[in-house]
């Protein structure tokens, strides 16, 4: 027990850091940025992710922006026998295209790493439950269809935030989700 606390803490401590070294679009424009986007494909370290990535559908994020720059985040994610519905909001966190959210039981930090805001944007998002750290990353594009080059970019990229492709989810077209589905 002695040896693994420092080795998690070390963990967690790179984890962290790795977190505030994700870059941020550069002169971020939230107008351009708002709007309906399709999740084409993720990365993450999470187990729950981990089991049912292979399940998993595109999905589709409305995002809009309050008057104080904050983000707010509503997903439909398509599952195999029905949608789940997400409200999201993370709170500007000094520099636009960087967001944070925090409640009792976690936090979770938010960046816009590229974008070029009609086709695609690549976020991550680092989140803190306790003990636990995760970290996701999100291709986002404005249609269904994804280029073989976005993809590519997005592999790419992956690596950069301590991720590895075998986390990686390449999400098949999904139709619609009803309105009225259930609500996290």
């Amino acid at each position: 027990m002695m040896v693994v606390l420092p080795s998690l803490t070390l963990a967690l401590l790179c984890l962290l850091r790795a977190g505030a070294e994700v870059p941020v679009q550069p002169g971020f424009d939230a107008e351009k940025f708002a709007g309906t986007w399709h999740v084409a494909a993720i990365a993450s370290n999470c187990s729950v992710f981990l089991k049912m990535k292979d399940e998993m559908k595109s999905s589709i994020t409305t995002i809009s922006f309050t008057p104080e720059g904050d983000v707010a985040m509503k997903l439909l994610w398509h599952m195999a026998d029905k949608c789940q519905k997400f409200d999201l909001l993370f709170q500007r966190s000094g520099q636009a295209g960087h967001y944070e959210g925090t409640s009792a039981e976690e936090m979770r930090d938010l960046r816009v790493i590229e974008t070029d805001y009609s086709g695609y944007a690549i976020l991550h998002e680092f989140k803190k439950r306790g003990q636990e750290a995760l970290s996701a990353m999100q291709l986002l594009t404005r249609e269904q269809d994804t280029s073989p080059q976005l993809l590519q970019k997005f592999q790419e990229l992956i690596p950069t935030v301590g991720l590895t492709k075998d986390m990686v989810a390449i999400l098949p077209k999904s139709g619609e989700c009803p309105e009225g589905v259930g609500q996290h």
